[in-house]
């Protein structure tokens, strides 16, 4: 499996299975091997962060900075894993686990007020002045029992996002 153009056998895809705690089927697996050899242009083994930005959604996606720091250089089974958050069988828990981890700019593991409105501004481009954003955003920390000086941990992020419906999906084309 280190090398990209190889072929997966069944004891990869079973492994890999296994490291996404089974959130991606065995088709799907194999479907996902294929992008990643589509997107491993120089056949590496891994996926830099520019050939991620070949992907027209990742591109275009207002986070898409905050994101390459979490995908460059993944090779497949950490690619799947990666992926595995925004599969409908993920709970909430792995879909705000990896929001937190976008959220976390720095990575010291607890998300400040300035990181979370950072995170808001790339979200809400002109659409929002930057004292409306400060509005909200503290409007919601207030909401959940916190103010602008409390620096969020995972814990606290959960209760924050946890009640908001939070929605990650993607669909896996199985060919």
């Amino acid at each position: 499996m280190g090398n990209a153009s190889s072929m997966l056998t069944q004891y990869d895809i079973e492994e890999v299975q296994e490291h996404c705690n089974d959130l991606f089927t065995q088709q799907e697996i194999v479907s996902l091997y294929k992008r990643f050899c589509q997107l491993d242009r120089n056949a590496k083994g891994f996926i830099s962060a520019d050939e991620f930005l070949s992907v027209p959604e990742f591109s275009l996606n207002p986070l898409s900075q905050r994101l390459l720091k979490m995908v460059d250089g993944l090779n497949f089974k950490d690619f799947v894993a990666f992926l595995s958050a925004f599969s409908n069988k993920a709970s909430i828990q792995q879909k705000i686990e990896l929001i937190f981890k976008v959220y976390d700019i720095n990575s010291n593991g607890k998300v400040s007020f300035n990181d979370m409105l950072s995170v808001f501004r790339d979200l809400s481009g002109s659409f929002l002045s930057e004292k409306q954003r400060e509005q909200v955003l503290s409007g919601v920390l207030e909401e959940a029992g916190y103010t602008i000086e409390s620096c969020l941990f995972l814990d606290d992020f959960i209760k924050v996002i946890g009640n908001s419906g939070v929605k990650m999906e993607v669909d896996v084309h199985v060919d």
